[in-house]
Formats: structure tokens, sequence, C-alpha cells
């Protein structure tokens, strides 16, 4: 089948949502399905490119952009050779478009994966808000399947009642992890904490100040450790910043320049992760998944969708969101016991090798795909 995901971001960009539609593209490209990204041209570098013998990449330039919101000039693509079109939303000034094509009579099916709600202060607040208000419905009726990461993020969030009217339209398709690029070090004896995130405004959420915090109140029960803080973006210098405030000196390391290679190793090289996000516009957690399967325990804030991940005392734990006293009592906790520890070490592994596998994920899409196209059973 010819099959298209539509995207807001998409690699280079670093982001979850970019990267998790690389992998549903690669790994059902695998199973000969035709695929091709619709993505803004963000005049970003272009020499990311070692998939394009294996899926079709094309930039477009946006008739309008602002973050990783963008209005694309929908009605220029020929739609009608495509099967299927998997828009992943949120994507403020397309997926609307996207809704009106296939409510005018465009041949597609489409498939919206919804990744996560959208909260932001003031006047963006407001016009997510309105957006919502106006849009989101319009979308969600105009797909012949709704799909999520996790069912659990969906039942809680912004679409919690829309669910429950139309729950025969959702289905579960979890992320994966490349369990063999991310894989355990049998001779990692480093004590470092680790956080992978963005370090922009438009990653706030990801509670890095959180994190500071709780490592400040924890530096005397974890000696031995240093933070190990892996992302880039413009909220960089603030976080420093804190950190030399909070007195943590050369106690915390900011890794803003690391390949996909360099990051595969700082993993190995790592006790556990954490993952202290503030609110729900985090949904999932794809930082978890390459976590667990380089064998390393983690840490959580129980929200959900990202509650579902893991289970709680046996991959790790799961914290107060925002809590600092929290999140530093699970820290100590989680090291305090270290024959428990190496359990969760050999648990995490056996988790994502059993539920978390990219091949696992495409192997679910396809059959979505051939059902919606050729033996559909979703009605409204």
């Amino acid at each position: 089948m010819k099959i298209a995901h539509v995207i807001c971001t998409f690699p280079p960009y670093k982001g979850g949502m970019g990267n998790s539609a690389l992998n549903f593209a690669l790994y059902t490209a695998k199973l000969k399905h035709n695929i091709t990204i619709i993505t803004p041209e963000y005049n970003r570098p272009t020499d990311f490119s070692f998939f394009e013998n294996i899926i079709k990449v094309n930039r477009i330039n946006p008739v309008f952009a602002y973050g990783n919101a963008a209005v694309l000039p929908v009605k220029k693509i020929d739609w009608d050779q495509f099967d299927i079109v998997h828009l992943h939303y949120p994507f403020y000034g397309t997926a609307e478009q996207i809704a009106r094509l296939k409510r005018s009579g465009a041949k597609f099916k489409l498939i919206v994966h919804y990744h996560m709600d959208t909260h932001s202060g003031g006047w963006k607040g407001i016009v997510f808000n309105i957006y919502k208000r106006l849009y989101l419905k319009y979308i969600l009726n105009s797909a012949d399947v709704v799909t999520a990461a996790s069912l659990d993020y969906i039942k809680h969030g912004d679409i919690a009642d829309y669910y429950n009217q139309h729950q025969h339209k959702f289905i579960q398709v979890p992320f994966g992890v490349d369990a063999s690029r991310f894989s355990p070090k049998a001779d990692n004896d480093k004590k470092q904490i680790l956080f992978v995130g963005g370090l922009d405004k438009a990653h706030y959420f990801k509670g890095v100040t959180v994190l500071l915090k709780a490592f400040a109140a924890s530096i005397n029960k974890l000696p031995e450790y240093k933070l190990i803080i892996v992302g880039k973006g413009n909220l960089l210098d603030d976080y420093k910043n804190l950190s030399q405030k909070l007195g943590l000196g050369d106690r915390v390391i900011f890794e803003n320049k690391v390949d996909d290679e360099k990051l595969a190793e700082i993993y190995q090289e790592s006790s556990f992760l954490v993952l202290p996000s503030i609110n729900t516009s985090e949904a999932f957690g794809l930082v978890l998944l390459e976590a667990m399967a380089s064998g390393l325990p983690v840490i959580a804030s129980n929200l959900p969708g990202v509650r579902s991940v893991f289970k709680n005392a046996e991959h790790g734990y799961v914290v107060k969101p925002g809590d600092i006293d929290d999140l530093a009592k699970k820290m100590q906790l989680l090291v305090s016991d270290q024959k428990r520890f190496q359990q969760m070490k050999i648990n995490c592994r056996q988790l994502v090798e059993d539920r978390y596998t990219w091949e696992s994920a495409a192997k679910k899409l396809n059959e979505l795909y051939y059902r919606i196209k050729y033996a559909p059973i979703i009605e409204d």
C-alpha cells in the first residue's frame, strides 16, 4: 500500500513525535509498504538522509509557520495516490486541512495518531483552547481510526469524553525501541543519573527544574552520583545557571552535542533515568523505552500514559508530578537496595523485549492498515 505520514516535526529535529513517525515508517516499509513522509521544511540541516532509500521524505515550504505549527499547501499534493494517510496530531495549521480533504470525498483512509494534549499559559493557551473547540472533534470525526501509544492517556486527557462515546474507534499502538542499538553494558559501574529530553521552551514540561532541585536535595545521600542532562535548546543556559545557584558545580554535566551513537553509550554508562515531567504534555516517554532497553531502571512522573509504560516498583518508580521531595526520596530509594536494583535492571530489559519493539508496533500497524483498507468494520 501507499501510505503518507503527515507530521509537524521530523528528524533531524529532535523530538518524540518525529522519531516515532520515522520508526513507524521504516519498520512498515520493511513490510513492503510504500511510505512517504509529508512534513514542513524549516531550513534545518538536510544531511539526515540514511533512510531515504527506504522511505520518501517530502519536506514542503509552509505558507505560514510558527513554532511547530505550519500551514502546508495541501492542495498541491496528489492525495489520491495514497491508500492511507496517517496524520500525527497535534499538527496545527495542517491537521484541519487533512480532515477537510477527507470530508470532501478524498478516497484515502484516515488514521489519526493522537500523540498528546497541548497545554500552555498566556495567549498561547487561549489559542490552543479555541482551536480545540473549533477543530479537535472535527478532526477526530473525520478519522476512520484513532490510534494512541497509551489508552490510559486518552482516557484521562482532553479527549476523554470523545473516547467514552467512540471507544470502538480507538486502537492502542505502543511505541517501540531499537533493542539492538540500546542494550545493556555488563561491566557498567558508573554512578550516573540520566535525563534525556528537549531543553527548549516547547519542552518546558519535561521538569528539568524539578530534577535539578531534587538532585540538590539528595546530594548528600547520593555522594558518588553525577547528573547527566542530555539535550539542547533555548533554556539550556537557564538550567546551567540554576545548577550553579543550587551549588551543584561539576556534579551536573550538560551534554548538548550528542549523536545517536554517543547517546546509546551514555545510556549504557548510566545507572538510571529520570523523566520528571510536570503535566500531560508528556504522553508516553520514548526515553523510558531507550533506558529500559539499556537495562536502566526508570523514575517517571505519575501521569496518564507515562505510568502505563512500566510497572511501579518492578521496573522503577513513579513520582508525584512536580514534587521535588518525592523525586528526591525515590532516587534515594532506588539505589538503597542493590539486590532489588539489579533485579529491576533485568526486568526492564525483559519488558522491552516482550512488549516494546518496533517490529511488534509495525506488525500491529500493518494489520490495521489492511483492516481499514480492505475490510473496514469501524463505523461511527
